[in-house]
């Protein structure tokens, strides 16, 4: 059988339409909704405490658009870093991971925020311990709809 130019167009329109009524619900199914703060805290952590300190968080003190929030997290041995936005209908925001080659173990992104919150990360260290720190942002226009 031979692939013409019209079999992969109406290959291609096909896969895309197959995407477009399985990409939300891939989407959702991928961020449980209704998880808490502590669920997601417990799952990554597998349980085990957090400690404070270690993990520095910089989020500002007061955003003035929820849509676009500046944060920066670094900490030094990390192998994992979790994210959280408690506020937010889901509040999971990230969870980055660094190879062995990472030269340094800091992220820095921008955020949406639905009101004032607080931003939480939570760093796998590579000995298996875990860090924790958290920030206060207050947001006078919300991110998420509000």
């Amino acid at each position: 059988m031979e692939l013409t130019r019209r079999d992969a167009l109406i290959l291609s329109a096909g896969a895309m339409a197959g995407l477009a009524f399985a990409g939300p619900g891939l989407a959702q199914t991928a961020t449980p909704a209704g998880k808490t703060v502590e669920e997601w805290i417990a799952e990554f952590t597998g349980g085990a405490e957090a400690a404070e300190g270690g993990l520095d968080l910089n989020a500002p003190e007061i955003a003035e658009n929820g849509n676009t929030v500046p944060i920066a997290v670094s900490a030094e041995g990390a192998s994992e870093i979790l994210i959280l936005a408690t506020g937010n209908p889901t509040p999971g925001v990230a969870i980055v991971k660094f190879g062995p080659a990472a030269g340094s173990r800091q992220l820095s992104t921008r955020i949406r925020l639905a009101s004032t919150q607080d931003v939480v990360a939570v760093a796998k260290m590579e000995d298996g311990s875990f860090r924790q720190a958290k920030s206060n942002v207050k947001v006078t226009i919300g991110g998420c709809g509000g």
